[in-house]
C-alpha cells in the first residue's frame, strides 16, 4: 500500500500555547511521512512536515506557537488572507456606481483586507474526508466591504498533496481575493535563508508595483530581467542581480514582493502548476498548483528578527519564501485584469495544491 492508499489520520486538539488562546484548536493532518496542522486562528497553515531525500522529515514552514507574536510580526504566518489578498490603492472601491471606504492600513493602501482581517479571527472547524473544514461568517460593513460574506476554507491532505479549497459566497455585490501566506523553507524552519532555493515561474509577465507596492498598470515581460524564472533560477541570484545598481523594482522592495501573471489556465478547469520550489541540499520539492490567475511572490525582505521559531533561530530577511496564489493585486482598479467581483447568487472558488516530493 503506498502513502496515497492509506487514510489520512485527522486529529483535532487544544491550541493554547501563551495563555491567550483560550478556545483556539490545532488540526493535524498525517498521511505517511507527510504532516500538515491547521490552527483555527486565522485558519492558518500551522506546520508542514516532509521528508528529504534521505527520508529524514524537518518541518518546512515558519511558525510560532506563541499567539501572542501570531497576533503581531508572525499575524500573517500561514493564515488565510482575506477578504482581500494584497493591496488596494486608496483604501476604496466603487461597485455599479457606488464607493466604498475601505479601513487603512497604512501607505495609502488597504493590505490583505484590513487591519482587522480575516487572519486575527478565530475560524469554527469540523472534520470532513482527509481533513478539515474552517467556516468564517464576515458581515456586511466588515472593514468596509459591503455585503455579508461567508467563507469556508478546506484543507484535505493524499499521500504528499496539501489541497487547499476556498468557497464564499455574498449577500451584496462585493470582492473576493483568498489566499494562503504560508512561508516556505524546505531546507527547515530556522535551517537559514532561502536564497539557494531554485524557483520556476510558469510565468512570462508580472505585474510592476510603484512606491506604495501596487501595480501601477500593464504586464511587462520578464524575459531579460531578474524576474525571468522560467527556468529554474536560485532566488538569491535574481536579487543579487537587482542590488543596488540594478532592477529598480527590486531596490524598491529590497528584494523580491510582486505579481506574477500564470499562463492562461482552462476556465473552471483542474490546479495548472504555477511553481516548483526546491532545496538542492535537502533534496525536498514544492509543486504549487492552482487555478489562480496570479501568485505573489515574497522573499520576507522586510523581516526583522522578531520573531523565534521553535527551533531556537530568529527569522530575518530571506528565512522563508512565501508563494501566494490569488488574483492580482489593485485588481479592482484595474478592468483589464482578472475580475475579483462577487455577486449574490454567485459562487467563488479557488483551488491550491501543495503538493511535496524530494528530487535527486
Amino acid at each position: 500500500m503506498t502513502a496515497s492508499d492509506r487514510p489520512t489520520e485527522v486529529l483535532r486538539a487544544p491550541f493554547d500555547h501563551s495563555g491567550a488562546g483560550v478556545g483556539l484548536e490545532r488540526w493535524t493532518l498525517r498521511s505517511g511521512p507527510v504532516e500538515a496542522t491547521v490552527i483555527t486562528l486565522g485558519a492558518a497553515l500551522h506546520t508542514l512536515t516532509a521528508p528529504d531525500r534521505d527520508g529524514v522529515p524537518a518541518q518546512v514552514l515558519l511558525t510560532t506557537d506563541d499567539v501572542g507574536l501570531l497576533l503581531g510580526p508572525a499575524r500573517h504566518y500561514g493564515v488565510t488572507v482575506g477578504r482581500f489578498a494584497n493591496r488596494i490603492a486608496d483604501s476604496r472601491i466603487t461597485l455599479d456606481g457606488e464607493e466604498f471606504a475601505l479601513l487603512p492600513t497604512g501607505h495609502g493602501v488597504t493590505l490583505h483586507g484590513g487591519p482587522d482581517s480575516f487572519s486575527h479571527r478565530v475560524w469554527a472547524a469540523e472534520e470532513i474526508p482527509g481533513g478539515v473544514r474552517m467556516h468564517l461568517h464576515s458581515p456586511d460593513g466588515d472593514q468596509g466591504f459591503p455585503g455579508a460574506l461567508d467563507v469556508w476554507a478546506d484543507f484535505t491532505l493524499t499521500g504528499s498533496d496539501l489541497v487547499i479549497s476556498y468557497r464564499a459566497v455574498t449577500t451584496r455585490p462585493t470582492v473576493v481575493n483568498l489566499t494562503n501566506h504560508a512561508y516556505f523553507n524546505l531546507a527547515g524552519e530556522g535551517s537559514g535563508d532561502v536564497l539557494g532555493h531554485l524557483l520556476t515561474l510558469d510565468a512570462d509577465h508580472y505585474t510592476p508595483v510603484n512606491e506604495q507596492q501596487v501595480p501601477y498598470g500593464p504586464y511587462e515581460p520578464v524575459a531579460g530581467t531578474p524576474f525571468d524564472f522560467t527556468a529554474a533560477r536560485a532566488i538569491g541570484e535574481g536579487i543579487a542581480a537587482g542590488g543596488a545598481e540594478g532592477h529598480p523594482q527590486l531596490k524598491l522592495s529590497r528584494g523580491y514582493d510582486h505579481n506574477w501573471v500564470l499562463r492562461e489556465r482552462p476556465a473552471d478547469g483542474p490546479p495548472v502548476r504555477a511553481a516548483l520550489l526546491a532545496d538542492p541540499g535537502s533534496g525536498r520539492t514544492l509543486e504549487v498548483l492552482t487555478t489562480e490567475p496570479g501568485l505573489q511572490v515574497y522573499t520576507a525582505n522586510g523581516f526583522d528578527g522578531s520573531v523565534t521559531g521553535p527551533s531556537g533561530a530568529a527569522h530575518g530577511p530571506f528565512a522563508g519564501v512565501a508563494l501566494e496564489t490569488q488574483h492580482h493585486p489593485d485588481s479592482p482598479h484595474h478592468p483589464q485584469y482578472p475580475s475579483t467581483e462577487l455577486r449574490p447568487g454567485q459562487e467563488f472558488r479557488s483551488t491550491t495544491v501543495l503538493r511535496l516530493g524530494t528530487a535527486g
